[in-house]
């Protein structure tokens, strides 16, 4: 198991990266809370956006968020609101995961760790298992005008 320095120094392109996007695509600042660390394999959240990360740094990703918080983003992303989560609601909120996953995975070149990114999967439902296996998960809150979306991240450094 990673130890929590090296695992916070990974979050950080990661932090980084959502504020940077999500400050980009809903037109507002967004907040951070508290880290946390978990090691549950229950995601509270109702829309969950999952990416692996492979190389130097490798684990697990996930951003988690209501269905009502993925409607509003995907809703300022396109400029058309959302009444429900749709196909095109999902994808547009996966592509966001990806992204902001993408320009980590760069972020993390500058902390030494060389790694790529996996296609994002897109996991729905209430009480939803999601296992990083042994890997504590760190979480982190952002809170913007469209509602909370979490980071957990569950990596580890070759």
């Amino acid at each position: 198991m990673a130890d929590v320095g090296m695992s916070v120094a990974i979050l950080n392109p990661f932090v980084k990266s959502a504020i940077n996007v999500l400050k980009t695509e809903l037109g507002a600042n967004v907040q951070r809370g508290a880290v946390r660390i978990e090691n549950g394999q229950r995601s509270t959240h109702d829309v969950n956006v999952l990416i692996g990360v492979i190389g130097q740094a490798y684990g697990t990703v996930y951003y988690g968020m209501s269905i009502e918080t993925a409607c509003q983003i995907v809703g300022k992303m396109m400029g058309q609101p959302f009444e429900e989560f749709d196909d095109m609601a999902q994808s547009g909120i996966a592509e966001l995961g990806n992204v902001i996953t993408g320009l980590a995975s760069k972020g993390l070149s500058e902390y030494g760790y060389e790694c790529n990114i996996t296609p994002p999967h897109l996991i729905t439902g209430q009480n939803v298992k999601i296992n990083a296996g042994d890997l504590m998960r760190l979480a982190l809150p952002l809170y913007s005008p469209c509602g909370e979306i979490e980071i957990h991240l569950a990596l580890q450094g070759a």
